[in-house]
């Protein structure tokens, strides 16, 4: 027998737990992608319900109404009216907080009103004795004319019984909640009359919103339904009017099943924001947060970090030993070994710096953090609201950028846009951790704090200052008329739920592997070719040019064929590129192949590592395999000094910390600002801050 599959939408405000409760349905079986023609991030998961049926459950970005303000509301409103759309719903799932239930509703009403059959999930259930909140689900179920299921994501509770009703999801109403005539009588008779077959609700919602619904829907209502076109203004008052006929209908029906008794209730939350939020304690407290998630990074991950490092020295060392010599064998070893190792080797730092941002966000305080940063963030010409793409850097810049789509205001959105590729995301960890790691001593300052971690820290406050700074010089420039409103839900607080924090880090880390893994695979192969082969005489004979220099030299045979493959590597076509771009690095305190992996790290920062792996390992030769660490601490000139100083260090560091430096980032900054105008600024704006930084930096340090 086939399966019947049912599509569910998932629906509600944000920071009602919806995530929570997708993941408990779908688990792991879950797919992310974009919306056709979108940025707008598209998670699709399935739910098993019986032998012969599943749900394909797909999770909506959170909206606050169906009058769309934003880009992923717009998103949510056109799959549910777009009836011959592939994910139009069979039902839908509307999640609600227990302590915000009349907020919620509105969405609810409004979706029942589309005439599709709709579950009410209050989630929270488990918070509702403490905050003395009763419900009689019986009086609900029947005012609403739907089904509930009362479910605490955290305990799992009620999620088999949201499957059940899934299960039996036929029985369930469609009829409307109120009747659409109240918003204006006679305008909807007339609507009737034009269109007898249309769901009333669903034509209003396609009179208010710009939106597209389909060709031949908008076509038809713009022929027939041009003589009833009001004003936008009216319009606008029509809808309050709406609003306001919604939230009567919700009081009403809660008076009925809905109490709190704030005597019982025993809420901590108060006495917690008073103390998050200071205008003094606040910022310590969040200070004191990254202080210590950046001291993690450093001290919990160095002891898988360093076993990477040695296990794909190992390897390599291993791989040569039993494969004849050849060029498949170096290829296999100094390309792809060396080239994978340079990016797995940072994974724990990486999953560790996921995990504290999960953290963060499932546990509430990160909308603290936003309300918080709303002071500061004023002064810059900037909102609350662009801390949480700032924030989300630290990450991606490129979800980071997506994020912008709820910042209301044109010039604060762009503005955010240009900044966010300042903060330290993910892909500048590997080339910081590995610096760091090199030229700053591995000490403790005042008994507590690792030298190494504190300058991380310094790293990533560097990145967040030039971003605010740039935002306040672009606010100046930028001559461009806005208004904004910053409003910001404070979520309650509550203990982190580990499978929501391990799907997250797992999907993040995994995707940061394996997109940055076929980069560096790609350019790992194409470095290892370039390096390997070179044009001319001085390369195709290089040994006997490095033999009759060293002729009347005593050195072994070990140095002999290290000096001819430093040799060939230097005439090699990659060693060609690298002596090009020379004298414009050199004065930042780079050698030529530190020039090959700043031009291959354009296609992704991380990259950079990964391609001095695959340099110095074509670069070198010997029986045994050092680690990529140890290979770039021995890296010297001609005269013998060290090639990463802490002068060279820094200037590389700073480097990083300001360029651009990520063609994936400025292809998203392209798609969101329809225009290559922006990202070329970013692009040539933020080398120039990056080259006059390690310029200074390295000249005054040498």
């Amino acid at each position: 027998m086939s399966t019947e599959l049912l599509k569910v939408a998932l629906i509600g405000n944000p920071n009602t737990g919806k995530t929570s409760v997708f993941n408990h349905l779908t688990g792991l079986h879950q797919q992310v992608g974009n919306y056709p023609g979108i940025t707008v991030e598209k998670k699709i998961g399935y739910c098993k319900l019986t032998r012969h049926k599943k749900a394909k459950i797909i999770d909506l970005p959170g909206t606050y109404s169906l009058n769309a303000s934003s880009l992923d509301e717009s998103v949510v409103i056109e799959l549910l009216m777009n009836k011959n759309g592939e994910d139009y719903p069979d039902v839908a799932i509307v999640v609600s907080d227990v302590e915000n239930l009349k907020r919620n509703l509105l969405l609810f009403t409004q979706i029942k009103d589309l005439e599709i059959p709709t579950i009410l999930v209050i989630n929270m259930s488990d918070r509702m004795r403490r905050k003395g909140i009763s419900i009689d689900i019986d009086v609900l179920e029947k005012e609403l004319d739907t089904k509930i299921a009362l479910v605490s994501s955290r305990t799992k509770e009620g999620i088999e019984d949201i499957k059940t009703l899934l299960q039996n999801s036929k029985s369930l109403s469609s009829d409307s909640c109120l009747d659409s005539s109240i918003i204006d009588k006679e305008y909807f008779d007339r609507l009737e009359k034009v269109f007898p077959n249309q769901s009333l609700y669903k034509l209003w919602l396609v009179i208010t919103q710009d939106v597209n619904f389909g060709k031949v829907e908008k076509k038809q209502l713009k022929e027939k339904a041009s003589f009833a076109t009001k004003s936008d203004s009216e319009l606008k008052r029509l809808q309050q009017k709406e609003t306001i006929a919604r939230y009567k209908f919700i009081n009403d029906i809660l008076k009925k099943g809905y109490t709190v008794d704030k005597s019982k209730a025993t809420d901590l939350r108060s006495i917690l924001d008073r103390v998050l939020t200071h205008k003094v304690f606040g910022y310590v407290i969040f200070f004191g947060i990254l202080l210590l998630i950046f001291q993690a990074i450093f001290d919990w991950s160095r002891i898988p970090m360093d076993f990477i490092d040695s296990s794909f020295a190992s390897l390599g060392d291993l791989t040569r030993k039993h494969l004849d010599p050849g060029q498949f064998t170096d290829l296999l070893v100094d390309g792809i070994i060396a080239g994978l190792g340079g990016i797995v080797i940072f994974i724990p730092q990486i999953a560790f710096l996921f995990l504290f941002i999960s953290v963060l966000e499932e546990s509430g305080y990160m909308s603290r953090v936003v309300f918080l940063m709303d002071r500061i963030m004023r002064r810059f010409g900037l909102s609350g609201k662009s801390i949480v793409p700032l924030i989300s850097g630290t990450a991606c810049a490129i979800p980071a950028i997506m994020a912008t789509r709820n910042i209301e205001s044109w010039k604060e959105r762009l503005i955010t846009i240009l900044v966010t590729p300042f903060t330290t995301c993910s892909a500048r960890l590997p080339v910081y951790a590995i610096l760091i790691a090199l030229v700053i001593p591995d000490q403790r300052i005042l008994g507590i704090f690792n030298a190494q971690g504190l300058t991380l820290m310094f790293l990533y406050l560097l990145g967040f200052a030039a971003a605010i700074i740039s935002a306040y010089i672009l606010n100046k420039v930028l001559k461009i008329q806005s208004k904004s409103y910053f409003v910001v839900e404070m979520p309650n607080y509550k203990l982190p739920m580990f499978k929501n924090v391990f799907i997250n880090v797992f999907e993040k880390t995994k995707s940061f592997l394996v997109d940055a893994g076929k980069i560096i695979l790609a350019i790992s192969i194409v470095l290892w070719f370039l390096a390997s082969y070179g044009p001319g005489e001085k390369f195709n004979n290089a040994e006997n040019i490095v033999k009759t220099e060293v002729v009347n030299q005593e050195i072994s045979s070990l140095e002999l064929d290290n000096k001819i493959a430093s040799y060939k590597l230097e005439h090699s076509y990659i060693g060609i590129v690298g002596k090009t771009i020379e004298p414009i690095i050199k004065p930042l305190g780079y050698d030529w192949k530190i020039g090959i992996a700043l031009v291959t790290s354009f296609a992704a920062r991380e990259v950079f590592v990964g391609t001095l792996a695959t340099i110095y390992s074509v670069g070198s030769a010997g029986e045994e395999e050092e680690t990529i660490k140890q290979k770039m601490a021995a890296e010297v000139y001609p005269n013998g000094e060290k090639v990463f100083t802490l002068a060279s260090g820094i200037s590389l560091l700073l480097f990083y910390a300001f360029a651009m430096q990520c063609m994936a980032t400025l292809a998203i900054v392209k798609k969101e600002t329809n225009s290559w105008k922006w990202p070329m600024i970013q692009l040539f704006g933020m080398t120039a801050i990056a080259y006059i930084t390690a310029l200074i930096s390295f000249q005054l340090l040498k």
